[in-house]
């Protein structure tokens, strides 16, 4: 590609206006620890749910959709799409129950609902687990997607590529804290959202291309436009909308995704000013994330298979890419080497919006399970706010060198995609009860962590060596299916076995979250004299439903206009608008 000196003026602008607002926050960020991490619980909705949305238009995000695309139709993008269920649960159930739990990180929740040294263990470990491995896993798919995009569009090595952006992220984000994360969101998803409207744009224009309707009538596509797989083939119905429909979004844990909310999400509504703002906030991620953000790079996705229709045509068009790295997902990058001067440079500085916006989100995120759940809870509970600061500063740095050494040994976003589900396979389900049944306790989540990933690793390292109940590739989805059914068995078992936690630690954390008592009346029925708390579960569970139809109706809405199916178009738009009313109306009445 020639890039121009334009081009590199308006990449160059976007660095230092980045580091710039790390620089402007550093001061307050750095007062303490709370300050550093939650910004003073005091952001309003609409920051927080913009940041949200930033932090999964990572950059590897559209290699993803472009992969499945590219493989599967546009329908398999119900792997994904599906989330919308737990997001939803999040919104109307969860949002406010975390905001009343007054946590600092989502780990220190363990010691609010459960006691005593397996609690302590539970956050402990799950503070190097997910903060640490979990982590730095997905920081590096990220930088995956860093490496592929710079690779094809400037010809950077993948060190050249970890280099710049490691050093520009890892500056505002140790230096700004969460805020600082937060107000570099905010100007980043702007950057991000019309660098991928204006490069669909751009690409449908394209001589070979022309137009939507010769894109929608091109042999290469017209199969694989589909929102619903067709139910004739049930080797595509079954993993790409039965099983994500029917079991993963409650079964499974998926960072940004997870059942009850949790990691970064948790921490963007535990920051939030008051419960309404944290609703608010999950409640616009959620529709911006399915509703708006996806047909830019559907379309591109598309095109791609005009232009480059084999992996063996990106190989001949990008000879300096490593082998390794070749794959359906770098398509994405490879479409937008066709773009213009000044284009270029707006969508080059999206694209690094997307790395640098996860990756500051994911360094924060990390970096505070580091410091709050390990070294100040285990390590130095008696360090000063400002030691604090300094540790969560340094495994900033130390989480991101990680992470960019794991990204050289990954291949493509859809495998870690599939091996991140294959590890939180049956554990969702824990999530969504431990609030709502006292009976779940430390031994529930511990177990369920443990057997999900002894499960994970043998199915992915060892089940094909040795041969046992082989599973064919069409079949993969029964991978996942079996980790939910071992998974969830082995902690209900558990549940059922152990102990239940202390009456007092119940009770304590009963009062102060204040969830429907639906699950606690066993445990109240032992003291009268606690108030029963009715809740509105019911409206709620129905805002959720309501909700998910509006958003997927939106979703099918955009399709059906692209698609010039206009009496469709329609009426999925009138669903979509009157489900808006409805959610506003029952929105109000939550309390």
């Amino acid at each position: 590609m020639n890039i121009s000196y334009i081009d590199w003026a308006i990449i160059i602008a976007f660095f230092l206006i980045s580091m710039l607002i790390g620089v402007l926050t550093s001061k307050k960020a750095g007062k303490n620890a709370k300050e550093f991490f939650l910004s003073g619980r005091n952001m309003p909705w609409w920051l927080l749910g913009i940041s949200m949305v930033a932090t999964t238009f990572s950059a590897d995000t559209p290699n993803l959709v472009t992969d499945i695309v590219r493989s599967n139709g546009v329908s398999g993008n119900w792997v994904w799409w599906a989330f919308l269920l737990t997001g939803m649960l999040t919104v109307f159930v969860y949002a406010k129950l975390w905001r009343r739990s007054e946590v600092t990180t989502d780990l220190e929740f363990y010691e609010l609902r459960y006691g005593g040294k397996p609690a302590a263990f539970l956050r402990a470990f799950r503070a190097l687990y997910l903060g640490v491995f979990f982590n730095i896993v997905i920081m590096a798919t990220v930088s995956l997607a860093a490496i592929k995009i710079f690779g094809v569009m400037l010809g950077l090595s993948s060190w050249e590529t970890l280099l710049v952006v490691s050093v520009v992220t890892v500056i505002y984000s140790s230096l700004g804290g969460l805020k600082g994360v937060l107000l570099t969101d905010f100007f980043q998803f702007f950057i991000a959202i019309g660098g991928a409207f204006a490069a669909a744009i751009y690409v449908l224009n394209l001589p070979e291309i022309g137009s939507m309707e010769n894109l929608l009538a091109h042999p290469n596509v017209s199969g694989k436009l589909n929102l619903i797989p067709d139910f004739t083939d049930w080797n595509l119905v079954i993993p790409l909308f039965i099983m994500p429909l029917a079991i993963q979004w409650w079964a499974t844990w998926y960072p940004g995704a997870e059942p009850g909310g949790g990691g970064y999400i948790a921490q963007r509504m535990l920051s939030a000013k008051n419960e309404k703002n944290a609703i608010g906030a999950t409640l616009l991620f959620n529709v911006a994330h399915y509703a708006l953000r996806p047909w830019p790079w559907i379309i591109i996705a598309l095109s791609s298979l005009i232009i480059f229709p084999q992996i063996s045509d990106m190989q001949e068009a990008f000879p300096n890419i490593e082998v390794g790295k070749l794959g359906n997902d770098l398509a994405y990058s490879a479409m937008l080497t066709f773009l213009p001067t000044g284009l270029i440079g707006i969508v080059m500085a999206s694209l690094i919006a997307a790395v640098m916006s996860t990756l500051s989100t994911h360094l924060n995120w990390g970096s505070s399970y580091v410091v709050n759940d390990f070294y100040a809870r285990f390590i130095k509970p008696e360090a000063s706010d400002k030691e604090l600061v300094l540790v969560g500063r340094l495994s900033t740095v130390g989480l991101m060198v990680l992470a960019a050494l794991l990204a050289t040994l990954l291949s493509n976003a859809l495998e870690a995609f599939n091996i991140l589900l294959q590890i939180g396979a049956g554990t969702g389900l824990i999530f969504i009860l431990r609030w709502f049944w006292w009976r779940i306790n430390s031994y529930t989540e511990i177990s369920a962590m443990i057997i999900s990933f002894v499960v994970a690793v043998y199915f992915e390292s060892i089940h094909n060596r040795i041969g046992i109940l082989p599973i064919p590739d069409d079949m993969a989805y029964l991978k996942l299916l079996i980790g939910v059914g071992i998974t969830t068995v082995t902690w209900v078992a558990v549940t059922l076995l152990t102990k239940p936690e202390d009456d007092k630690v119940l009770l304590a954390f009963y009062r102060k979250v204040r969830p429907a008592s639906i699950g606690w009346k066993r445990l109240l029925a032992k003291y009268p004299e606690e108030r029963e708390e009715t809740g509105q579960l019911p409206m709620e569970i129905g805002l959720v439903l309501i909700a998910s139809i509006m958003v997927y109706a939106a979703l099918f809405a955009a399709g059906f206009w692209i698609y010039s199916m206009v009496t469709a178009a329609a009426i999925a738009t009138i669903v979509a608008i009157g489900g808006a009313i409805l959610v506003f109306k029952g929105w109000r009445r939550m309390r």
